[in-house]
């Protein structure tokens, strides 16, 4: 039930993302629940990798590398998903920075702070 909840949110926050940033587009709800799904997977599936490859850049930068990399994933996403449009890497990386911002304070503030229940 956590999940659906979570992933609502998140596609609320998309929804969000177009008024603060011009240049982030979302169609609809059923456009942002398609693309919060995906952004979902991606991260939990491609994001690591990515991340493995570019440790040394990333250590490097003192982890700031890591912005670009959701920042490419968020345009990555818009490239392929219909009715979510993103106009440029910068447009992706502050998106993506403000999709995750709110999308984490969004659950921890509604979903509580991540304490696990026994049983």
């Amino acid at each position: 039930m956590r999940l659906l909840l979570r992933w609502a949110i998140n596609a609320l926050v998309l929804l969000g993302i177009p008024y603060l940033l011009e240049s982030v587009r979302v169609d609809s709800f059923y456009t942002a629940l398609i693309t919060a799904l995906v952004l979902g997977l991606v991260n939990a599936l491609i994001r690591p990798v990515l991340i493995l490859l570019t440790l040394p850049i990333t250590v490097l930068t003192l982890g700031l590398f890591a912005l670009v990399i959701n920042g490419l994933l968020f345009w990555f996403v818009a490239s392929f998903v219909k009715g979510f449009y993103v106009e440029g890497f910068w447009a992706a990386f502050f998106g993506a920075l403000l999709y995750s911002v709110f999308s984490s304070l969004l659950n921890m503030l509604l979903l509580g702070g991540g304490e696990r229940r026994a049983g």
